[in-house]
């Protein structure tokens, strides 16, 4: 029921800086490891850069213009900063591209690690539970469904539920409109969707002590995983230091290469092949 092809949502907004070698190995070990008839990039601003050039011939890419209902959304009461908006954007245009073509949506700080079952293209929709998340709004702490990573029929009844009541939950917070309304839309379409333990796209959880396990340290990946999240928007910003002191800059071809954490070795594969390797291959040494 769910098509093999495979949908990322990327340049948002202008590209000021090449692409990165996270964002190239995402989308890479989902060609290699999901190995999908198609990948779709719905963007607005093309990325650029060496990374892009070496995984721009695997892709279809589709453009797309802002929601409406983000755009015209009154971010001034609300949690979200304001330079956050694309990605209330990137929330809607999931599910949009899922409702028009079916497959799986990933977010870019995706990694993919075991090839999909098959029963997991048989369901109507697919999604990961996260740790409960913290209500905004009344503090209190409520389960949630994460968006990151999901798997849908073309035109599926679960979809197009949920992106019918998006635009009336957008507060300005970042759960009700995706977390939370998948949550409470699971429980009211359970016939329709098939909601999946954390371990199986989240094994990482996006706490502080998450994310040490993820960027500082080497743990293995569950056997039940599918998927890691790399919540990437919780510590990209090299200013940012609430959940990581990792940063973008971090995250390099020669880090991955030599580092002992988790993270490296999840993206050690995606490498280019060192010359002086290729030719000692080559030549039989």
């Amino acid at each position: 029921m769910i098509p093999r092809v495979a949908h990322f949502v990327f340049g948002l907004q202008e590209q000021s800086e090449p692409m990165h070698f996270m964002h190239y190995a995402s989308i890479e070990s989902c060609r290699r490891v999901l190995a999908p008839e198609r990948i779709y990039l719905h963007h607005r601003h093309l990325p650029w850069g060496p990374w892009w050039e070496r995984i721009r011939p695997h892709l279809t890419l589709v453009a797309v213009e802002p929601v409406a209902a983000v755009r015209d959304a009154d971010y001034s009461r609300g949690q979200v900063p304001e330079h956050f908006r694309y990605a209330h954007h990137a929330d809607f245009l999931r599910l949009d591209a899922l409702i028009e073509h079916g497959g799986v949506y990933a977010d870019i700080d995706t990694i993919f690690v075991r090839a999909f079952p098959q029963q997991l293209f048989e369901e109507q929709f697919v999604i990961g539970r996260e740790p409960p998340v913290r209500d905004e709004r009344s503090g209190e702490s409520r389960p949630s469904l994460c968006n990151a990573l999901l798997m849908s029929e073309r035109d599926g009844a679960f979809a197009r539920a949920w992106r019918e009541r998006m635009a009336a939950a957008l507060d300005g917070s970042w759960s009700n409109h995706s977390g939370f309304l998948a949550q409470e839309l699971s429980e009211q379409m359970s016939a329709h969707v098939s909601v999946h333990a954390e371990r199986t796209f989240f094994a990482f959880p996006a706490t502080v002590s998450g994310l040490s396990a993820l960027l500082r340290e080497r743990h293995e990946v569950p056997a039940e995983a599918l998927s890691i999240h790399l919540w990437a928007h919780l510590w990209w910003e090299r200013r940012r230091r609430d959940f990581s002191p990792a940063h973008a800059g971090w995250v390099t071809p020669s880090f991955v290469r030599s580092a002992r954490s988790t993270v490296a070795e999840l993206l050690r594969p995606y490498l280019p092949e060192r010359p002086a390797a290729a030719a000692a291959g080559r030549s039989g040494r």
